[in-house]
């Protein structure tokens, strides 16, 4: 699931998986962070999700997925839009 706040010339936006699906460590890569899985892994929250933020600039489009220990690759199926292989977002 994606959130989004708008902030000062930027959207907020927080991606949220629920803590068990899939299982292990998930971290959100794409190109807001040259696919790095180490830069916003997704930490558990009190009412039982996992979630990270990223501050993103406004009226701009990007590519991520998310990516589950083993190597698992998969789409967030609440993206304002899929191009094939990747969700997109637009802020």
């Amino acid at each position: 699931m994606l959130e989004r706040k708008q902030l000062k010339g930027r959207t907020q936006v927080t991606f949220v998986l629920p803590t068990d699906t899939p299982e292990g460590p998930v971290s959100v890569v794409g190109d807001f962070n040259h696919w790095n899985p180490a830069a916003h892994p997704l930490e558990p929250q009190g009412d039982g999700t996992r979630a990270t933020q990223v501050s993103l600039p406004m009226h701009s489009s990007h590519s991520f997925r998310y990516l589950a220990a083993g190597d698992y690759w998969f789409n967030d199926p609440t993206a304002d839009h899929h191009d094939g292989t990747n969700s997109r977002i637009h802020t």
